[in-house]
């Protein structure tokens, strides 16, 4: 079951809300985990189990780590050790095991392939319920004695197929007590509408430009229209991503939670650095704490911080996927942020504005190909096209037609794409008796309930993460 379904929208949606609400209070985190097993169940009813099994993991290990933190450190520690050992054992088997079988076959071994699919959402709460041991043994989380409540976390419905990455420490409190207004409710539905309409309205549209060029001959392509790909992929992956976890944040508003912010505009970041601290920053947030200062951080050395900085990228591709084009997509953006650390940021923030975000967008651009492509070959084909290596010209008649057929759309993503017209909207309610938000959002949830009802291109890119 997806967000942008007429079946979650109009029926599941609404069910659960008006249940809810007329749900006593002690009551609504049992109902809440009814939900959200009947949601991960809808397309994962043989693997809901698997996410059980994590919780009951998590949940036994964290208790005995609140145990003996306090009169046995070691013990403590040899049980969040084995929570993080039995997580990403799981992670791994499910994830990475035809991955890690196909590149032995390499060596002349001749392992079947398990060809297991994939647990929805299985990245996140996997990372998620690492967490919950971890900040129990750093004090820095309660241990959640009640079962239920810690197994609503893990199965919270509106953030658990694509993040945000939550992590327990920061919703202890709102699994007990939790605000419900008006104003917050409004909020939630203003939020959630926002982010329908990114997913629905301009990741989709834009969406399908990139799967024709996709679908094209590389070496066919001029070198326009392989950047003209590209950006269709960057914006699609943008709006599609950041639209399902606008849309997560505006639900946990309607259930009275408070989840992280994990999008702010990236495509207007003047460094890589920067465009990382505003992308996914969830996940960011997550392989600093846990990763990134664990191994030392920036407080060993220069030689030490570029080789957790090299750590943090390596693993990052590969939480993406199991293929190599994500670990040649992580290690590149962990060698730029390395260089920028060295020298490059200093170099880059003495230049014009416009070229620093020229700088950043070039090289994100890029990015996307490796992240997209999964064939070694194709990327270096795709590539080739954008930097007129095939012998293509700049510009053919084929990128003209597409350029033309999507110039107003891709006008509107590049406004989308920047606080532009959050500002202007913003703008007109504090000088107007007549407030736009309102209108704006009804008018926007009648035209993706209109294409909802009417597309059959409808993908959502992080599912397979």
């Amino acid at each position: 079951m997806v967000f942008s379904s007429v079946l979650f929208l109009v029926y599941y949606l609404v069910a659960v809300l008006l249940i809810y609400y007329v749900t006593p209070l002690k009551w609504r985190n049992i109902f809440l985990l009814i939900v959200n097993c009947i949601f991960y169940g809808w397309g994962e009813p043989l693997y809901i189990s698997i996410m059980f099994l994590s919780t009951v993991i998590d949940y036994i290990n964290g208790y005995f780590v609140a145990k003996y933190r306090d009169t046995d450190r070691n013990k403590a520690k040899k049980f969040m050790i084995v929570d993080i050992i039995a997580n990403l054992s799981i992670l791994c088997f499910f994830k990475y095991s035809d991955f890690i079988i196909s590149n032995l076959n390499l060596l002349g071994l001749n392992i079947p392939l398990l060809n297991l699919s994939l647990p929805i959402g299985i990245s996140f709460y996997t990372f998620q319920t690492m967490s919950y041991t971890i900040d129990i043994y750093r004090y820095d989380a309660n241990v959640q004695k009640n079962i239920f409540d810690f197994a609503t976390y893990v199965t919270l419905f509106p953030q658990l197929i694509a993040g945000p990455i939550v992590r327990y420490k920061d919703v202890d409190e709102q699994l007990r007590v939790r605000e419900h207004s008006v104003d917050k409710f409004s909020d939630g539905i203003n939020r959630f509408v926002i982010g329908l309409s990114k997913k629905v309205l301009l990741a989709n549209n834009i969406g399908i430009l990139w799967e024709t060029i996709k679908t094209s001959n590389f070496s066919e392509l001029s070198v326009l229209g392989a950047w003209l790909g590209t950006i269709a992929f960057a914006f699609q992956i943008y709006f599609d991503f950041s639209g399902y976890s606008d849309m997560a944040v505006g639900l946990g508003k309607m259930l009275g939670f408070e989840f992280m912010e994990n999008f702010n505009y990236p495509y207007i970041s003047k460094s890589i650095t920067e465009f990382w601290r505003r992308w996914h920053i969830s996940l960011s947030t997550w392989f600093r704490e846990y990763v990134y200062i664990p191994l030392g951080g920036n407080r060993k050395g220069k030689a030490r911080t570029l080789i957790n900085l090299a750590i943090v990228w390596l693993l990052t591709g590969l939480w993406h996927g199991a293929s190599w084009n994500f670990v040649m997509w992580g290690a590149y953006f962990g060698i730029l942020l390395i260089l920028e650390k060295l020298f490059l940021k200093q170099w880059i923030e003495k230049l014009p504005a416009f070229f620093q975000h020229a700088y950043t967008l070039i090289l994100v651009l890029i990015s996307w190909v490796m992240f997209e492509l999964i064939d070694i070959s194709s990327i270096t084909a795709y590539l080739s096209a954008m930097f007129g290596l095939n012998g293509a010209p700049l510009i053919n008649t084929t990128f003209l037609y597409q350029l033309r057929n999507n110039l107003i759309l891709l006008v509107i993503l590049c406004l989308a794409a920047t606080p532009f017209i959050t500002k202007k909207i913003r703008a007109y309610n504090e000088k107007k008796e007549i407030a736009l938000t309102p209108v704006v959002m009804g008018v926007l949830l009648v035209l993706c309930l209109m294409y909802i009802v009417d597309a059959s291109y409808n993908p959502f890119l992080y599912f397979r993460f």
